[in-house]
């Protein structure tokens, strides 16, 4: 079946805290082998005018595919792939002409999300060049596991990277993301080596990440890189629990409350300690 029989192939404006499964009817042999070709692709969710994945007003999409698992995951529905609506390259980029006027007034631009994009780099960078081409500012949600899947001169068509480090000590990042964490780590310093900005992201999850260590861990990781230019402590939330719920998945932190303010700003004081741009 060819993505034309799918039906819709528009990004639809979504919201990403909806459960999406079973979007189309083609196997995961088949969804690999269009993200490796790259013109055509799978979206979770899309949003026009957020102001919280990167400066600016921006448009946002998330893709499906994640290799990680992890334990506080609210959108565990992006795991696999084939759960996304299938949607063309050019169809995006097209839409993104629309708003590129407006985008450089407001000082925005466009991100892409997920689930992890670079399970899907080939599909992702048609996008972010296109629009890197445009004019467009252009900026990656990653956790950096799959960051050897982008060559040098991609890493110079996106503006900003929203790297998301889970956790400093390895056994807690295995722990919570069923993933090592030096291949992160290694992103993160190709990513100093070559200048590119980055905006840390870090998930404060109350007897999991929130250890003192942990986050001294990070923040002097950080600040040794010489290019993070914010940090967000990100407080965990219990909004995706309902997905795991109706994947009739097991949620092993049903009963962790979201840290309070009081925790999260101390956190957020440990980065600011090592003389990193922490908002409050």
């Amino acid at each position: 079946m060819t993505p034309e029989n799918q039906g819709n192939t528009r990004p639809l404006k979504a919201s990403r805290y909806e459960l999406r499964a079973n979007e189309n009817q083609i196997d995961d042999a088949e969804a690999e082998r269009m993200a490796k070709e790259g013109r055509w692709g799978f979206l979770h969710s899309e949003e026009t005018g957020s102001a919280v994945d990167g400066p600016g007003m921006r448009v946002v999409f998330w893709t499906t595919g994640c290799e990680f698992r992890c334990t506080y995951c609210h959108n565990p529905d992006t795991w696999k792939m084939k759960n996304g609506q299938i949607v063309c390259a050019d169809d995006i980029l097209d839409e993104l002409k629309k708003y590129k006027d407006y985008l450089r007034f407001a000082g925005g631009g466009v991100t892409i999300s997920g689930g992890e994009p670079l399970v899907q780099a080939p599909f992702v960078m048609n996008i972010l060049r296109g629009a890197h081409d445009l004019g467009i500012h252009t900026a990656l949600d990653t956790n950096g596991y799959l960051g050897d899947r982008l060559t040098d001169e991609d890493l110079s068509k996106i503006d900003l990277f929203l790297l998301d480090i889970k956790s400093w000590d390895p056994a807690t990042h295995l722990k919570v993301t069923a993933k090592h964490v030096e291949p992160v780590l290694a992103f993160a310093r190709r990513l100093a080596a070559r200048g590119r900005p980055i905006w840390l992201r870090f998930v404060l999850v109350p007897g999991h990440t929130d250890a003192a260590d942990n986050i001294k861990g990070v923040a002097s990781f950080a600040a040794s890189l010489g290019n993070v230019q914010r940090v967000d402590v990100l407080p965990f939330h219990q909004l995706g629990r309902f997905k795991w719920e109706q994947m009739g998945m097991k949620y092993e932190l049903a009963d962790i409350h979201a840290p309070s303010p009081e925790a999260t700003e101390s956190a957020k004081i440990i980065f600011r300690s090592y003389g990193l741009n922490c908002p409050s």
